[in-house]
């Protein structure tokens, strides 16, 4: 018979030595993770560069939790994990959880009507409600694109209320609610007011109260008074002339969709509470629901955060860019693994992200095999000529679509003309739009009425630049009464230009019809309008997330 003693010395053994072997494995997988991130963010990693924190949680513990560059380039502070970033829009996915966390206290409802909370929002024919605010299908323009037309710059002081009070003063909607989405940062301000209201404290104090002090989050606030001083906050920072770094400012109060500060560590925190939530599951599980537009289909946007797939299984994430910052935060519910990613000098987070994901997860490229690449084929000069036209891609952005020599070529609103390649007689490639596709359509009489370009249908239209008008009919000023502001249209013989108090002048260049495209990127559109006289009477102004903005000609 076995001494008992001796065998439960070599049953501690054995088990101390398997213990030892995990944590070996364990740590020297750390190791090599860090290894990994230290390589991919050498570059910046030196007192001459902004740079970037990063934290990767694993089943609840922090794998990872470092900084590279520096947090302040003029004092030479380096980035650690307790440097305070401007989170951007990944501050949406807070003013989410506290929306659905008012639902679950039957506090409010998301198909109420947002005017029974903020009734001075107009009434714009429709029912806008809490839900449609939340996944961004409200059709309410967004801030970001008006406020520029308005005259602010993004380096001015932008307060929660000047905010509000644009969205009080919009006149329409960009769709009607529910039809579409539409990102729009305005849609979550309205939200943060909602829970002021209906909670009677700020909306600081509640997240302070109902979030960031019960998950032990001490240096992270969403920022009310830009005075404010901040301990560890880290500076932007813009690329100037000749790779030169300049202090990017940063005045913003966007309370709900933006202005969240926190560091990777208190982050790690958030991570965890999202994928092991304890007595909030239902709440948090509320946040992982995709939005239903009206016609039935499914949308990606949850509450704050965008729930698609990688590799075949979830991952749940939302990104953000604000005053040279750059955020990302990503959780794969199915690994265990949470990964976020914040700089102040503007490089793309979302791609950093999946970089150490494909690392994590071992991921491999699929070399290309030959024969994969879609072959050429041969389409009658007839079918080639019925495609020619103009097609409308956005925006005062077109494109015409034109046969000669045998090739048809496409060429875009102030671009270059570029051939395309037949793959069949209704798909063509155009090597120098990224190998991009135009797929023609047909009615049921075999005329061509549009095509699709990057996931959306672009309509053909009618008539080739038909218009012929004497720049100085388009002289004049024009105000909205929507924005408070006006331009003057003033003709420089075949060039129109428009001049503004703040933004002063901006040359308007000709992109179909009467719709023109100026040479400031918050003007994407300025569509001129005549009355039944055919005399203009206005332009509307259609930019980013903000469309048909109407300037009415007052002289």
């Amino acid at each position: 018979m076995k001494n008992p003693r001796y065998s439960t010395s070599l049953l501690f053994a054995a088990l101390l030595i398997l213990s030892s072997s995990c944590t070996q494995t364990a740590s020297d997988s750390n190791n090599d993770l860090e290894a990994f991130v230290d390589d991919m963010f050498a570059e910046v990693d030196n007192k001459q560069s902004p740079g970037t924190a990063v934290l990767v949680v694993k089943d609840g513990n922090i794998i990872l939790n470092k900084g590279y560059g520096m947090a302040n380039l003029s004092h030479e502070i380096p980035i650690t994990a307790t440097t305070v970033f401007d989170l951007a829009s990944v501050s949406k996915q807070f003013c989410a959880y506290a929306i659905s966390t008012l639902v679950e206290e039957e506090k409010i409802a998301l198909d109420d009507d947002v005017r029974k909370y903020i009734p001075e929002l107009p009434d714009f024919g429709y029912t806008i409600t809490v839900g449609h605010l939340v996944h961004h299908t409200s059709g309410i323009r967004d801030w970001t694109s008006t406020l520029p037309v308005a005259g602010w710059s993004f380096h001015d002081v932008i307060s929660f209320d000047q905010i509000l009070r644009m969205a009080y003063q919009q006149k329409a909607l960009n769709y009607e609610p529910g039809a579409e989405y539409s990102y729009t940062n305005t849609g979550y301000n309205l939200l943060a007011e909602i829970i002021q209201r209906v909670e009677g404290i700020t909306f600081r104090e509640w997240t302070d109260q109902n979030i960031f002090e019960p998950l032990g989050m001490e240096q992270t606030l969403f920022l009310d008074d830009h005075t404010e001083t901040i301990s560890n906050r880290a500076q932007g920072y813009g690329s100037g002339d000749e790779g030169v770094y300049t202090a990017t400012p940063n005045n913003l109060m966007a309370l709900g969709s933006s202005s969240m500060y926190s560091t990777t560590t208190d982050l790690s925190k958030w991570v965890m509470h999202l994928m092991e939530p304890g007595g909030k599951q239902s709440i948090v599980d509320r946040m992982f629901t995709k939005g239903i537009l009206n016609d039935g289909n499914e949308i990606t946007y949850a509450f704050g955060l965008s729930v698609t797939e990688y590799e075949g299984a979830p991952w749940i994430s939302h990104s953000g860019s604000w005053a040279s910052f750059r955020t990302y935060l990503c959780i794969l519910p199915e690994t265990g693994y949470g990964i976020v990613i914040l700089n102040n000098h503007g490089q793309n987070t979302n791609r950093m992200a999946r970089e150490i994901a494909d690392y994590l997860l071992d991921v491999k490229e699929e070399p290309s095999e030959e024969g994969d690449e879609e072959s050429a084929a041969e389409v009658s000069s007839a079918v080639m000529n019925e495609l020619t036209g103009v097609y409308k891609l956005g925006p005062g952005w077109y494109v015409e679509i034109t046969y000669d020599d045998d090739q048809l070529w496409t060429q875009a609103t102030n671009e270059d003309k570029f051939p395309m390649t037949v793959l069949s007689d209704s798909i063509f490639r155009i090597e120098a739009y990224s190998n991009r596709t135009m797929t023609f359509h047909r009615n049921k009489a075999g005329t061509v009425t549009g095509m699709t370009y990057s996931s959306s249908v672009r309509p053909k239209l009618d008539t080739l630049n038909s218009t012929s008008t004497d720049p100085k009919d388009y002289e004049g000023t024009y105000k909205s009464e929507e924005l408070f502001t006006a331009y003057d249209i003033i003709a420089e013989g075949d060039q129109l230009v428009m001049n503004h108090f703040r933004h002063g002048r901006i040359e308007l260049s000709r992109a179909w019809g009467e719709d023109y495209s100026g040479s400031r990127w918050f003007l994407g559109s300025v569509e001129f309008s005549r009355d039944s006289n055919g005399n203009v009477n206005g332009f509307y102004v259609t930019t980013g997330r903000a469309r048909r903005q109407w300037f009415g000609r007052a002289r």
